[in-house]
């Protein structure tokens, strides 16, 4: 007869208890931690390097037991791993794509034979990732690196990338960025966050056993993430790659101001991401799914629930009856618990209710909570603290839903659930995030193109497009970085020469004196001042130009935001037919712009009219790209469909190099009307009379008025106004390398996307482009620079 004290079925079923686990669960991961005697140094050149007298960092489980220690670099350290990458650069991008394609292709192998290891150290550090996650991003970008030549001719492999990920940040994440990197011939320095750190240094080992060239993937650990600004202090270092919370992005954006080296940023971690349930819906299936993603599994992000007013009352019901048996959550710390217990005490002194299965247990556990009627602006609603609290707001219409998911600063993702189909894409079309699932969540493939909204990130990660970010144009050669000077980040700008119009003593002519351009007007510049317009190699003054400052940068940005969105959702031929009829009206006023231009430059008037018609040319060209580059369907790996498809950024600040005015000005002003955005350009501050004359085109053209603002005076003086202006989406930067600088560390609140090129010698990063002759693969470099991507995830079964 069996035993009365078996549980049953049934029991089991009620309780939903885990087993216990198998006394060797994690026998490989534990063999691999003893055989480094549970203390992990960096990897590099091939091999694991421990130096002595090195301060380490404990790394403990879930119960608060070590599971190893990992070494903080020393400057040393970070010499000696940046020569290994170097060397390995070297020796991986020598390669062709199918050797690079085979051995990527040969880990997948090897992760197959090591995947119960790599699966338990995972979870004994609590660094998220399935090995078949794992062998997907191999499978895929091994695909991409025997293709790189073949689909993105024009295009090299950077140099050394530095990936650089937070404390928080899981194993997946940082691979995601790590693997399309060496898939595109780079060799790659990795930062890991600590719970990252033990998976990758074996991933580091299993990749160099399997083929990887020594010194092509390196790992040093350290204790925050502005080791990755020293590392790329290294002149071969050409990017550094971020994903993790905002906080430590923003900390190594500041830390590497002024290196030369770009950073791309995903701020995926700690990101409010909106859960929409419209009265459509299958509410089963949606409160299944938000129990199980807001209290049940380990996320990056925090979920706020929105649901029409209509079924408000049924979602709630469901939510008291699924979370009825539900236990308490462990928090990470007891710091966490008093965060939470802040927010709840304040979520209820504003009116909202509570819906919890039992009473608020005491140490670091917390009921699931659902804070019902809380209040959009809430602190707790717009940035939740670290703990299972799910904030349920209500909407009436598709509009309010809008508004109420992308009221977060964040960006990253949403859920969306309903049956109407055409309700669905119209939603996700309009919110401001770079991933949307239809009636499902956290679905995620390499496949995928998404792209950092708003204070989620700069960058482009998964897809085609996102291997843009580790490569450059073939016509771009490598020059030497400037280094970090010693700025006074709030005087920088503050020195403008302001020249106010004088009356002619003599009775002469004086000057003509040129309007700005700021919301479809011509108009003078708000401070009334003026600055003298020298012609090249000459003291003689040809003109006087506005000297505009930030209140003309404010004005300029009102009236592009109010313009913006109508000018995005015009239809790509609609747009085209205003950019060929622009480039018309510059045909038109030719010889007055030829004028301009020769005498600003003081080149022949055959020079001047080759540049007046090369413009009239690219402004074709741009017309020609609009209804020619769209997004399209990536091929999934699952059941289902999903579309992805590029979108404006929004309002684009630009600031105008020195070369080829007219040329450069139309080159990029196309580019970012093109793709739907609106502009507020600053032309070169010694060149500044092509631009003022091309002004006279935009007033006789039929752009809407807002959609392009010129305003002159002093660069750096414009460029602070243009950082320091939340509405501004993104800069194009052409100036000193102060000037980089600066934007390197001032916009980071909110997050910019930045493209910045420092003049030396007439030159900017990379090669100089030439203007009159481009590349395509300049031409698609801004082209997607001017862009920001969305991928939307429909599920079929």
């Amino acid at each position: 007869m069996a035993d009365s004290t078996n549980p049953t079925v049934y029991d089991i079923f009620q309780n939903m208890e885990q087993g216990p686990a198998a006394a060797t669960s994690t026998a490989t991961a534990q063999a691999w931690l003893d055989h480094h005697s549970r203390s992990l140094g960096f990897f590099m050149d091939g091999k694991f390097i421990l130096p002595a007298d090195r301060r380490s960092l404990s790394l403990t489980d879930s119960k608060g037991g070590v599971v190893c220690s990992t070494a903080c670099a020393e400057d040393s350290d970070v010499s000696q791993c940046a020569s290994s990458a170097t060397a390995g650069w070297t020796s991986w991008s020598s390669l062709s794509c199918s050797q690079r394609a085979k051995v990527l292709l040969r880990l997948v192998g090897v992760l197959g034979l090591h995947d119960q290891c790599v699966s338990e150290l995972c979870a004994l550090c609590e660094a998220s990732c399935s090995p078949a996650a794992l062998v997907r991003l191999l499978q895929y970008y091994s695909g991409w690196a025997q293709l790189r030549d073949t689909l993105i001719p024009g295009w090299t492999p950077v140099g050394v990338v530095v990936v650089v990920s937070s404390d928080d940040c899981s194993l997946y994440s940082l691979m995601l960025r790590v693997l399309p990197a060496l898939a595109m011939g780079n060799s790659v320095i990795v930062v890991p966050g600590r719970s990252a750190a033990p998976p990758a240094l074996l991933l580091a080992q299993l990749f160099t056993a399997a083929g990887l060239p020594a010194g092509t993937l390196n790992i040093l650990t350290g204790s925050d993430v502005t080791l990755g600004a020293k590392v790329s202090r290294n002149p071969d270092v050409r990017l550094i790659a971020y994903c993790g919370n905002k906080q430590d992005g923003l900390a190594l954006c500041k830390a590497s101001a002024g290196m030369g080296v770009p950073v791309s940023v995903s701020s995926c971690v700690g990101a409010t991401c909106p859960f929409i349930i419209f009265e459509s819906a299958d509410i089963d299936s949606a409160v299944d799914e938000v129990i199980q993603i807001a209290f049940k599994k380990k996320n990056e992000v925090h979920w706020v629930l929105c649901v029409q007013e209509s079924v408000s009352d049924s979602v709630v019901a469901r939510l008291k009856l699924r979370m009825a048996d539900m236990k308490s959550v462990p928090l990470s710390s007891d710091a966490d618990r008093v965060l939470v217990d802040a927010a709840v005490q304040e979520a209820l002194q504003q009116g909202a209710t509570l819906v919890q299965p039992c009473g608020a247990s005491s140490g670091a556990r917390y009921p699931p909570t659902v804070l019902c009627g809380a209040a959009p602006s809430s602190p707790y609603v717009v940035s939740p603290p670290p703990g299972p609290l799910l904030p349920l707001l209500t909407f009436r219409s598709n509009t309010e839903a809008v508004l109420l998911g992308n009221h977060s600063p964040h960006g990253h993702a949403a859920s969306i659930w309903t049956e109407d189909l055409t309700l669905a894409l119209e939603t996700a079309k309009s919110l401001s995030v770079g991933l949307v699932w239809v009636n499902s969540s956290s679905v995620s493939d390499p496949c995928f193109p998404v792209s950092g909204h708003k204070d989620s990130g700069t960058g482009t990660d998964g897809g085609q497009e996102g291997l843009y970010q580790f490569l450059r144009p073939s016509f771009s050669s490598a020059l030497p970085r400037p280094s970090p000077v010693s700025l006074e980040y709030s005087k920088f700008g503050t020195e403008a020469a302001q020249v106010v119009i004088p009356d002619s003593p003599n009775g002469d002519s004086i000057p003509q004196s040129y309007p700005q351009f700021v919301g479809g007007k011509a108009c003078k510049s708000v401070s009334g001042c003026s600055v003298a317009v020298q012609a090249r190699g000459g003291d003689s003054v040809l003109v006087f130009c506005p000297d505009g400052g930030r209140k003309d940068v404010r004005n300029a940005v009102e009236a592009a935001i109010k313009v913006q969105p109508g000018w995005m959702k015009k239809s790509p031929s609609a747009r085209a037919q205003s950019l060929y009829s622009l480039a018309k009206g510059l045909e038109s006023r030719r010889k007055e712009v030829c004028a301009s231009v020769g005498a600003q430059l003081g080149v022949p008037a055959e020079e001047a009219d080759r540049e007046v018609e090369l413009s009239v040319g690219r402004l074709n060209v741009w017309a020609a790209y609009c209804d020619k580059v769209q997004g399209g369907s990536p091929p999934m790996t699952q059941s289902g469909a999903a579309l992805s498809f590029p979108e404006p950024l929004g309002v684009v600040g630009i600031v105008l190099p020195d070369d080829a005015p007219l040329l450069s000005l139309v080159t990029v002003l196309g580019a970012a009307i093109a793709t739907g955005n609106a502009v507020v350009m600053v032309p070169s501050q010694r060149f500044p009379l092509p631009a003022l004359a091309f002004v006279q085109v935009l007033q006789s053209s039929d752009l809407p008025a807002g959609l392009v603002n010129i305003i002159t005076g002093n660069r750096d003086q414009l460029t602070v106004a243009l950082a320091n202006h939340s509405v501004i989406k993104a800069i194009w930067y052409w100036g000193s390398a102060q000037g980089c600088q600066y934007l390197q560390h001032t916009c980071t609140s909110p997050l910019k996307t930045l493209r910045l090129s420092w003049q030396q010698a007439g030159e900017g990063r990379g090669a100089a482009p030439d203007w009159a002759q481009p590349p395509p693969s300049l031409m698609e470099d801004l082209w997607r620079n001017a862009v920001q991507w969305k991928s939307v995830w429909i599920p079929t079964a």
